[in-house]
């Protein structure tokens, strides 16, 4: 068997509300809870566990999703209708717009617990890149 990447704990102030946060953003759904853990599953089969923990021990981390393009569209759709702040750059320097990183779209989000969460239609690096001279 191959290495594969098989689940994450991400620490929240609620675990709960972390978990509903992102599946509804990404159109999943939160798994059944088992012990600390509220789980939502990816398309590949990750799957990030949220666990609530006490804020001054949650360190931020970022978390990237390689979306289909209309499955960009209805999160972003999600992402302004809830109102949440959204910014084409990883740094929060350009409010209310998307990137076309790589030949695709993305966009950068924060969750509850002030992760860094970024959807993206194209996987970094995949865009073919130009002669040089051209």
């Amino acid at each position: 068997m191959s290495v594969q990447f098989n689940h994450t704990i991400v620490h929240a102030k609620d675990n709960r509300e972390s978990a509903r946060f992102l599946a509804h953003i990404l159109g999943l759904e939160v798994g059944p809870e088992w012990g600390p853990f509220v789980p939502v599953a990816t398309a590949n089969g990750v799957t990030l566990d949220f666990a609530t923990a006490p804020a001054e021990s949650i360190v931020l981390q970022h978390y990237a999703f390689l979306v289909s393009e209309e499955e960009f569209d209805a999160a972003y759709d999600r992402i302004r209708a809830a109102g949440i702040d959204h910014y084409a750059d990883p740094h929060l320097k350009q409010p209310g717009e998307i990137n076309h990183n790589h030949g695709g779209r993305g966009v950068y989000f924060m969750d509850p617990a002030g992760h860094g969460m970024e959807i993206i239609t194209r996987a970094y690096g995949s865009h073919e890149r130009p002669e040089a001279g051209s």
